[in-house]
């Protein structure tokens, strides 16, 4: 109930913000290319009430259109974001110098810069990664995936995409770190069904997303899946122990759990948790790996900074002495369909004795 509440506030938040910001960029913008102000007030009340009644309708009522008007929305979001930065830059540069047609240069370089972050949006890098792990008896290859975000933009035809990438790469275990669901679209009978395809084991953990959602909606659909679901609990596999842990938003709440479960410190192991949040008990339990994700990098420049700012680790692998960490930039995307300063990621991590 906790989490349903504190999304409700982050919502109406956000909501406020993108309220005032889409007052700034219309107008400012409108302002530069002459457009009429009754024109600005229609487009104003278009895109502040087209997000969330385009999520409900798809949550509600869902069909072709309800997907591409929600997909039209997000996409505004992307957009509306890199309007703000390129006004903001005038504002600034136009102190110390004048810039003639403004407007559609803005124009212009929103629409390269939107075209640019859809097309990298569509692709899926595989990122190899080496890892030394103390203890280890012979190498083990492992593929991560995380923030997938299965939904109303992210669908069946995106997971078939991304298993059929992981099975060519003929991994010994797949580990999805949380996010495997989006929230924009209702949950479905048979949405997982494609990892059934995969023939190395599959361990999963939640997200936030799951939180949201409700875990046991996402534990049902996941009964009869080729997916093991770690519920605060360590497993034996391939000669590692996986250590999985439910999100959770209480940190005392994360120690308690982690504290009742038993771990060798000689042997090797990997603990899965969606937050890229580094914990001292994890450390003094001997853990050689933390998995990761839900940064997503910051997905669309430049969040990447802002997303820094909250997170001491934000992508790729960090070596912290006692134990590495890996942190995914996402294998999808939420909200908007793009990215830009940011990947598509199915990380193939490649354990090997050191």
């Amino acid at each position: 109930m906790n989490m349903k509440i504190n999304f409700i506030i982050y919502f109406l938040i956000f909501l406020l913000v993108y309220i005032a910001v889409n007052f700034y960029v219309i107008f400012r913008f409108g302002g530069l290319l002459k457009i009429e102000k009754n024109i600005l007030c229609w487009w104003l009340i278009l895109v502040n009430f087209s997000l969330p009644v385009a999520l409900y309708i798809e949550r509600t009522l869902p069909n072709i259109l309800s997907k591409v008007f929600y997909t039209l929305s997000t996409l505004w979001v992307g957009i509306l974001l890199f309007m703000l930065v390129l006004l903001l830059i005038y504002e600034i540069v136009r102190i110390f110098y004048p810039i003639p047609y403004a407007g559609v240069m803005i124009a212009t370089l929103v629409i390269l810069l939107s075209i640019a972050s859809i097309i990298n949006a569509t692709r899926i890098s595989v990122k190899e990664v080496k890892i030394p792990i103390k203890n280890l008896e012979k190498p083990i290859s492992i593929v991560q995936l995380s923030d997938i975000h299965l939904g109303t933009i992210r669908n069946s035809v995106f997971l078939k995409k991304i298993v059929k990438k992981t099975g060519q790469l003929n991994p010994d275990m797949v580990m999805i770190t949380g996010d495997m669901i989006d929230g924009s679209a209702r949950l479905h009978k048979g949405m997982f069904d494609e990892f059934n395809k995969l023939n190395a084991p599959v361990y999963f953990v939640t997200g936030n997303h799951e939180v949201m959602e409700g875990v046991n909606k996402v534990y049902a659909l996941l009964d009869d899946v080729n997916v093991r679901v770690l519920k605060n609990e360590v497993v034996d596999s391939g000669g590692i122990q996986i250590i999985g842990l439910e999100y959770s938003e209480d940190k005392n709440n994360i120690g308690n759990e982690f504290a009742k479960l038993e771990i060798d410190k000689m042997r090797p192991s990997v603990f899965m948790y969606h937050s890229p949040e580094v914990f001292d008990f994890i450390k003094k339990a001997g853990v050689d790996l933390q998995l990761a994700g839900h940064t997503h990098n910051g997905q669309i420049f430049p969040f990447n900074f802002l997303v820094s700012m909250v997170y001491q680790h934000t992508k790729g692998l960090y070596d912290l002495g006692e134990m590495f960490l890996y942190v995914s930039s996402g294998t999808g995307t939420w909200g908007p369909y793009m990215r830009l300063g940011s990947i598509n990621e199915i990380t193939f991590l490649k354990l090997f004795p050191g």
